[in-house]
């Protein structure tokens, strides 16, 4: 058995997994069937619960234990600080969202948000095999108290200095997220989410390097080719979010999915527009206008969240991606419409083919 092989049957016999690819927990585009497919195939399913109340926890883990039968992660959203409001500038954003889609009333971006702490106890409640966070690390306590219930704690980086930190504070694995992702970026810093963006071919073997646990690969993975490359470098295995959004089970809007398969690389750009925080998204009409110059600076997170819900809602209602929170990765063409399971199983085959 060579190096690469008895790493990745190490990290899945500790797992219980019979392949080392587990679907990023993408909140909001995490639905049960997209877990119980991909758990079919042998990997780890995922649910960012960061939008979520305790009764949608709760339901999300029973369907997926009753159909899964397999291993999968809970993932939370550290809090930010509170935000500092401006609501002169909060008007000027209202104005702008107003050319996208309905009237912003001017009480949208008071939705608060969730609660951290009910969200926690929900996931103890669930006892998951593991537990995830981004945006930061759980506070010493929360960490105990996952530990004292069975759960691995993996803790999402952006750097190296995350990385360490990380695994100072306890963490059980590193997923190491290049600035190639999809979605929010995982910076424990908001301020910096936009000026550290690091590859992940140049992360993963320095934090590889780093620490001394197993470490997850993350970010612009979505066939056999990123999965051979990232175990090269030194990953124990490898998460993949967008690759899978085009499968069925996903349940995406259409003309989202339809876009992925069209995207290039320089077709995606990480902007603060939809939430406040950095993410990765298809570079829209709406992305290009909202960060062209002369167009208002978004407010905080999470008050664009809220600000810009009007406009996202109207276009899932219309199907209309070019104002859609339409979430990708820079390897989003690379993406298979096929079931999760099947594709799963086919990039997991094909890898091996190249490096086991």
């Amino acid at each position: 058995m060579n190096v690469i092989a008895s790493r990745v049957e190490n990290f899945c016999q500790r797992f219980g997994l019979r392949m080392p690819i587990l679907l990023a927990p993408m909140a909001g585009a995490c639905p049960p069937s997209l877990s119980i497919s991909v758990m079919r195939a042998g990997g780890a399913g995922a649910c960012g619960v960061l939008l979520m109340s305790r009764d949608e926890i709760v339901a999300w883990v029973s369907e997926v234990r009753a159909q899964g039968n397999g291993v999968f992660q809970l993932n939370n959203w550290i809090p930010d600080p509170p935000p500092a409001r401006n609501l002169e500038h909060e008007t000027r954003v209202r104005t702008f969202l107003a050319q996208w889609g309905p009237p912003v009333p001017a009480e949208a971006g008071d939705a608060p948000p969730p609660d951290f702490a009910e969200q926690c106890e929900t996931i103890l409640e669930m006892r998951p095999p593991i537990v995830s966070s981004i945006m930061g690390l759980y506070p010493p306590d929360w960490v105990a108290r996952f530990k004292s219930c069975g759960a691995s704690w993996f803790a999402n980086v952006t750097t190296l200095a995350e990385a360490r930190a990380a695994e100072a504070a306890g963490a059980d694995v590193i997923v190491a997220q290049g600035s190639e992702a999809g979605g929010h970026r995982g910076c424990f810093d908001a301020e910096q989410a936009e000026r550290k963006q690091v590859g992940l071919f140049a992360l993963l073997p320095a934090i590889v390097d780093a620490v001394k646990l197993p470490v997850i690969a993350s970010g612009g993975i979505a066939d056999a080719r990123g999965v051979a490359a990232a175990l090269m470098l030194g990953a124990s295995a490898v998460q993949i979010g967008t690759g899978f959004l085009r499968c069925p089970e996903a349940k995406i809007p259409q003309a989202w999915a339809d876009a992925l398969a069209h995207t290039a690389p320089e077709d995606t750009l990480v902007s603060r527009v939809f939430s406040g925080r950095a993410g990765r998204s298809i570079a829209t009409a709406y992305v290009r206008a909202a960060t062209a110059p002369g167009a208002p600076a978004p407010a905080p997170y999470p008050v664009q969240r809220g600000l810009t819900a009007g406009m996202r809602k109207a276009a899932q209602q219309a199907n209309d991606v070019e104002r859609m929170q339409a979430w990708a990765g820079q390897s989003a063409a690379l993406a298979g419409a096929e079931s999760a399971q099947q594709l799963a199983e086919r990039i997991w085959s094909n890898a091996c083919a190249m490096v086991m």
